[in-house]
């Protein structure tokens, strides 16, 4: 095995976080015993690029277990955890990439993992995938398809085969039901604000809470903020989810209008340019930014920077902007995905990401036999059946089956009362 890792000598401590997950993620477990039975990828090499903590390294091992070598990087600067990397070199996972990469780093370390020369590719926000048609064509022939985990990534890889640019099939992992109906809901709600409180100990109770953006990771932010005390704000730019967000008791605004009460302001949108020099002259004083969609190009810093008299870290994952009018915000995380990138960020619980990298784990298998062009698919179906099923034994829990007079009856259209 080969890595690039900040510090090997912190492997026992990752090892032990590495431990923890494992007993919360028997979804995963049971795939992976599976897997070491049937060695599904043997002679296969697969290749990832996700976000580098202790969730993640045991997906890899999930795929070693299956005869796979595994080559991992991270999808993002500020997410890894050097424990966890370090971990995963000892425990046979070919490992690169550090906490606080510099941008020509972060590039380097995918090209070492695609100098694996990979047959598969799991990756998070499609930057992998991206570097492999622009600067790696040699590679697109071995490479059978891939996975891609997050919206921001379906995004740019469904804009691609549009344009006919994607040379190889993609699972969009990112829209299997048991993947955003819980990991973008429950996992980005708590792990959000498990991040902002744990970096700022500010009380959410009666803070106004703005949410831009009412996907599904909306949806969970503005949940948890209203469980936690906080008036909540939603804005929108589809009318069906700015109905829903009012219809689910939410105040639905502009962004501009929105600013002007916004305690906390959390983006969550995918696309750039959420909140920019306009809303920042009419923003309240005081107010905390932070996002927590895939890429830090969702709150503007560059307008910020220009806009400020006074710039300083105030800790290490916490900036403050002073304005000409004595007005101040802070930044969280450098604008980066709050919930990882965040000082006290650990991302998803395991027991939601149990079900996400269980998705990711068969869904690589489904490519093995699969004859697919070079489109963006969803996740089978009975890939999300089989998820769920095993989730609910794991939380011994019990569903009724249809009885053949009711599957009868639904088959029947002429049937009626």
């Amino acid at each position: 095995m080969s890595y690039d890792v900040k510090d090997i000598s912190l492997a026992p401590e990752g090892k032990k976080k590495i431990d923890w997950v494992q007993r919360h993620m028997p979804v995963l477990e049971h795939i992976k015993a599976e897997y070491e039975k049937e060695k599904p990828f043997k002679g296969i090499t697969i290749a990832s690029c996700l976000h580098l903590e202790p969730k993640t390294i045991n997906l890899g091992l999930t795929l070693l277990a299956g005869g796979a070598e595994v080559a991992m990087t991270g999808c993002n600067p500020l997410s890894t955890q050097d424990d966890a990397t370090a971990a995963g070199a000892t425990m046979g996972l070919n490992m690169y990439g550090w906490r606080e990469e510099t941008t020509e780093e972060y590039y380097e370390t995918i090209h070492k993992v695609l100098d694996h020369e990979p047959d598969i590719l799991i990756d998070d926000g499609a930057d992998m995938i991206f570097l492999v048609h622009k600067e790696r064509p040699e590679l697109i022939e071995n490479i059978m398809g891939a996975c891609e985990e997050t919206t921001t990534g379906i995004h740019r890889l469904k804009a691609m085969a549009e344009d006919k640019a994607l040379k190889f099939p993609v699972i969009a992992v990112n829209d299997a039901y048991t993947k955003y109906l819980f990991d973008n809901r429950y996992g980005t709600g708590q792990s959000t604000f498990d991040s902002i409180m744990g970096s700022t100990n500010v009380l959410i109770a009666g803070k106004t809470v703005v949410v831009c953006g009412y996907g599904w990771c909306g949806r969970g932010i503005a949940m948890r903020a209203n469980g936690l005390g906080a008036n909540v704000i939603v804005t929108e730019i589809d009318p069906i989810r700015a109905l829903e967000a009012k219809m689910d008791g939410y105040r639905v605004m502009k962004v501009a209008e929105a600013v002007k009460y916004a305690d906390l302001l959390l983006t969550v949108t995918g696309d750039i340019d959420v909140v920019t020099k306009e809303h920042f002259k009419n923003m309240k004083d005081g107010c905390i930014l932070a996002n927590s969609g895939h890429f830090n190009v969702e709150i503007n810093k560059g307008d910020l920077m220009d806009m400020a008299v006074k710039h300083e870290q105030l800790k290490p994952d916490i900036e403050g902007f002073v304005m000409e009018d004595g007005r101040e915000f802070y930044l969280l995380a450098d604008g980066r995905l709050v919930n990882l990138a965040g000082e006290r960020g650990q991302g998803h619980p395991a027991e939601i990401m149990d079900m996400s990298f269980a998705v990711q784990a068969l869904s690589a298998k489904h490519l093995l036999g699969a004859k697919l062009e070079n489109k963006v698919y969803k996740a089978p179906d009975e890939i999300d059946d089989r998820v769920s099923r095993l989730k609910l034994k794991a939380m011994d829990i019990e569903i009724d089956e249809l009885s053949p007079r009711q599957s009868e009856y639904l088959a029947n259209w002429e049937e009626g009362t």
